[in-house]
């Protein structure tokens, strides 16, 4: 079973341009995202899934120069792009991770990939419900299954938005959740770099994290975000 990761990324954020290889705690936001997603084990591909318009050409530029795989597509049909890797590199699951998700729960993707390795579910999500930060949000589809429901996508809400349409139509496919039980008070919380205020609070968690910048888990950032 192959299964990958696909990290949607845009320079052209509206509120925030640029925010991706923005540099924080020394490096990009993108290369944070990347060495933390590096760290899983056993080791996962991972692509950046950027689009083909001349304003994602220093995402492009970037990933070249660091080695890293990046795949273009459409900027508005992010459904389609999302896609469209997960068939060339011919994943049978991909994993979305969004550009802008700095903080990623290593334990809850670990989990969630096994989920999908049993070959059981259509569908892995820790969205639902959202007892995760916002920031923090992990979705495993098969892709065959994926190819099926991005033909019935009729909306462009739905190509725009990846996983949508799965949320729009709950009675599609076999489904896992994945619930945050342990630190409750994070339900709900803004960790996504969406505006200026977010980056700056990105970077005072990061300072505090220090030595473990590298290698924290849910609850360091749950003592962390009880004293910001």
């Amino acid at each position: 079973m192959t299964i990958g990761i696909a990290v949607l990324c845009r320079y052209s954020s509206s509120r925030l341009p640029g925010k991706v290889l923005m540099p924080i705690g020394g490096k990009p936001v993108l290369q944070h995202i990347i060495d933390r997603l590096q760290k899983l084990e056993p080791h996962r591909p991972v692509v950046v899934a950027t689009s083909e318009e001349s304003s994602d050409d220093a995402i492009a530029a970037y990933c070249e120069k660091q080695g890293i795989d990046y795949f273009r597509g459409s900027l508005t049909d992010v459904a389609g792009r999302f896609l469209s890797l997960a068939r060339q590199f011919d994943w049978d699951y991909v994993v979305r991770i969004n550009g802008d998700n700095l903080f990623i729960d290593l334990e809850a993707l670990q989990f969630m990939i096994e989920k999908a390795d049993t070959g059981q579910y259509d569908f892995v999500s820790s969205v639902k419900d959202r007892t995760f930060p916002f920031g923090m949000s992990i979705e495993i589809v098969r892709t065959a299954f994926y190819a099926n429901i991005v033909a019935q996508m009729t909306e462009d809400r739905h190509r725009e938005h990846v996983t949508l349409f799965l949320y729009d139509h709950p009675e599609l496919g076999a489904r896992c959740y994945h619930f945050n039980t342990t630190y409750p008070g994070l339900s709900g919380l803004q960790m996504a770099i969406d505006t200026r205020a977010d980056f700056e609070r990105a970077e005072q968690i990061l300072d505090r994290l220090g030595d473990r910048s590298e290698s924290y888990d849910l609850g360091d950032l749950a003592k962390i975000l009880q004293n910001l």
